[in-house]
C-alpha cells in the first residue's frame, strides 16, 4: 500500500499545559501509558475512538491534537 502522508500530534502540548503526566492521561481515558508514550512519539496511530476520547478530555477538536500531512506539503 502506498502511503499519501503521515499523522503527527500535538498530544505532549495538550497534556504539558493541563499539568498531565502520562501515566494520568492514560488512566483517565482507561488505556496504558506505553500507549501515550507510543502515541506522543508517533509509533502509533490512535483509533477514531481513541482520538475523540482524547479530544473530549482536553476540551478542543481532534483536528487540534492530529494533523495528518501528504507527503510533499510543507
Amino acid at each position: 500500500m502506498n502511503e499519501l502522508g503521515e499523522l503527527s500530534n500535538q498530544l505532549s502540548v495538550f497534556r504539558a499545559k493541563k499539568g498531565y503526566s502520562q501515566a494520568e492521561v492514560a488512566k483517565r481515558i482507561g488505556v496504558s501509558r506505553q500507549t501515550i508514550i507510543s502515541l506522543e512519539k508517533n509509533k502509533y496511530s490512535p483509533s477514531l475512538k481513541l482520538a475523540f476520547e482524547l479530544a473530549h478530555l482536553f476540551d478542543t477538536g481532534i483536528e487540534d491534537i492530529f494533523q495528518y500531512n501528504l507527503k510533499g506539503e510543507d
